[in-house]
């Protein structure tokens, strides 16, 4: 049987029909990965969009005209990636593709700021204080760690800490040596550090914010060098979260502590400022109050007079019950900053500009400030807010110098200048600041400025010095250190001032012809 010959045109042809039928089926394969890749990332976007729009709307720090805003711009840019999907052209369907792709990264990159914001303020949110009970031996002494210290004599001052830390750090020495450890009792954690000194005892136990304190109760400036921490127990104790009703004033207090790290430690309050919101009147007025002030320290001192300052070192709450006390006013939430969160924060708003009233050289730290307007940056900040000695005013100066600081800060974080730095100053302040205002009022306040994008009008009062004096105070037991009686009279102004704002008949004319400017 012959085979029928097939020409060569004939190959051709059928060569040419099986290229393009190949042709064809790679474009339908391609055809339909487009389609579905692009169907897919249509999806994805609509839903990273939607989880976006309903995760900003719970937490109502929007307001709704924000909200419907955002979520037209969402449904448009998912409707209009949707109908290119579903056209023919290839070209479309890839550019609705990319959009949706874009919109995706988008989405998840806001997503993941929003949430930051949301998690910095829970985490800053949970009040905490931390009591950092440490013992401590001389400098040369051989103990490495408590098991070399078994068999040594502590002195302690067991109502050093009102929370009962002395008590529990005891506890804890004795579960980690599982044996009794010996303790010699005395009158103050001055006296017990000095019997360290002297020999008396091998070892301390106290506060660790209580280093300051008997630094300077015993005249001794090289006392941290001469000692070392050979075992630390930190104490957490939860701090009760204030709340107020929507739209109603309320005072808030900002205290600076003066060491760097761990926020929540104890340690003394350098920086006192009530700062008195009326979100009616748009008003702010920041009340300063030098550290030196000598009062009392509600339910920690029994009516003993103390430095304002040492207040901190039982706790932020402690130094809310004292200003409380002082003026006659409540104190609902507080702000706690450090050395490092104003340095961070500074440096993540690329530099504040502060009006300086009086040109001077700081004492502790190489800056010069000339009389008139400075860029500063956080180190200069911080040595600014910091400084005292080079003033005849001393601690009012300070006092006023931290409001210029404070006055800067917010003018800054309410202006839209802040916007392009709003990444850098959540990781500023990740971990660098605690306070005890609720998410849900936070919230409150920026729907509140979104809304009427008003603008606040901040004053500054200053409570002014009383007499110098040597006294005695609870926290340094029988040592006299350097103290400041209060202004009476100052003390009543300010808190008529405060009261003013709070109650909306506010005279701005009494601020600026007294201690405010």
């Amino acid at each position: 049987m012959n085979s029928e010959k097939v020409s060569p045109q004939r190959k051709r042809t059928q060569k040419r029909k099986r290229a393009v039928s190949k042709r064809k089926a790679q474009q339908r394969k391609i055809n339909r990965y487009i389609r579905i890749t692009g169907r897919v990332a249509f999806i994805i976007q609509a839903l990273l969009s939607l989880i976006l729009v309903i995760t900003i709307a719970r937490s109502r720090m929007l307001p709704m005209k924000y909200m419907f805003l955002i979520f037209l711009v969402f449904a448009f840019l998912a409707a209009v990636t949707l109908l290119m999907n579903l056209r023919r052209s290839r070209k479309i369907r890839i550019a609705g593709t990319g959009i949706s792709a874009v919109m995706i990264v988008l989405v998840l990159v806001l997503t993941t700021y929003f949430n930051k914001t949301m998690g910095l303020l829970s985490v800053g949110s949970k009040a905490l204080k931390t009591d950092n009970m440490v013992v401590v031996v001389r400098a040369d002494d051989p103990a490495q760690d408590l098991g070399d210290a078994r068999d040594y004599n502590y002195s302690i001052h067991r109502s050093s800490s009102e929370t009962g830390g002395s008590n529990a750090m005891i506890a804890d020495i004795e579960d980690v040596l599982s044996s009794k450890i010996n303790v010699k009792e005395y009158s103050s954690d001055i006296e017990a550090a000095k019997a360290l000194l002297d020999g008396e005892v091998d070892a301390a136990i106290y506060n660790k914010a209580y280093t300051s304190v008997i630094a300077e109760s015993l005249e001794n400036d090289e006392y941290e060098d001469q000692v070392r921490v050979l075992y630390q127990y930190g104490i957490e104790t939860s701090i009760d979260k204030g709340d107020v009703k929507v739209g109603e004033p309320f005072n808030i207090l900002i205290s600076g502590i003066d060491v760097y790290g761990d926020i929540s430690q104890t340690s003394r309050s350098d920086v006192n400022i009530i700062v008195t919101v009326n979100p009616k009147t748009k008003k702010i007025l920041l009340t300063s109050t030098p550290r030196d002030y000598y009062v009392p320290i509600p339910e920690v001192s029994n009516g003993v007079r103390d430095k304002l300052t040492h207040a901190g070192i039982y706790g932020v709450d402690a130094s809310m019950r004292t200003l409380e006390e002082l003026y006659g006013v409540d104190i609902t939430y507080f702000v706690r900053v450090n050395f490092d969160t104003l340095i961070k924060l500074v440096d993540a708003m690329d530099g504040l500009d502060v009006y300086v009233e009086y040109p001077f050289d700081c004492y502790t730290d190489e800056y010069h400030f000339d009389k008139g307007w400075h860029d500063m940056f956080g180190d200069q900040v911080l040595a600014f807010c910091r400084e005292r000695y080079s003033f005849a005013d001393g601690d009012n100066q300070r006092g006023r110098n931290q409001e210029q600081v404070l006055k800067a800060l917010l003018e800054k974080m309410m202006s839209p200048a802040i916007l392009p730095h709003y990444a850098d100053i959540l990781d500023s302040l990740d971990g660098f600041f605690q306070l005890n205002m609720p998410q849900e009022k936070i919230a409150e306040l920026v729907n509140m400025q979104l809304t009427d994008n008003a603008h606040w009008e901040i004053l500054k009062q200053t409570a002014e010095q009383g007499e110098s004096a040597l006294e005695t105070t609870y926290s340094a037991g029988s040592t006299p250190l350097y103290v400041m009686w209060p202004d009476d009279a100052s003390v009543k102004v300010n808190a008529a001032r405060i009261e003013m704002i709070l109650h909306e008949g506010y005279n701005n004319t009494a601020v600026t012809t007294a201690s405010a400017q």
